[in-house]
């Protein structure tokens, strides 16, 4: 799994074998894994919360949210260069 950042002790990374899949990032505490909180990259800059599986809290949800916002076009050029350009969005 390539981790793209450590932000506030949350791993923000790609989840290998997702070919096919709108632009999204996964974010767990500890080991990674594919059942964790998924979000969403929209084409406008933002993102959308598809799935909670690691159960954040919303508080450390808004902050990852407005983080993976923040790196919004640095995810996107990581997962065109890891996923060999194949991006498409959510919305």
């Amino acid at each position: 799994m390539p981790r793209l950042y450590l932000f506030q002790g949350f791993a923000i990374y790609f989840w290998t074998g997702e070919n096919g899949e709108p632009v999204h990032v996964h974010v767990s505490k500890g080991k990674p894994s594919a059942g964790a909180t998924k979000i969403w990259l929209t084409r406008n800059g933002g993102c959308k919360l598809a799935s909670n599986g690691s159960r954040l809290t919303k508080h450390d949800l808004a902050n990852v949210m407005d983080f993976v916002m923040m790196n919004h076009e640095e995810i996107c050029d990581r997962w065109k260069a890891y996923f060999h350009g194949d991006m498409t969005f959510y919305l």
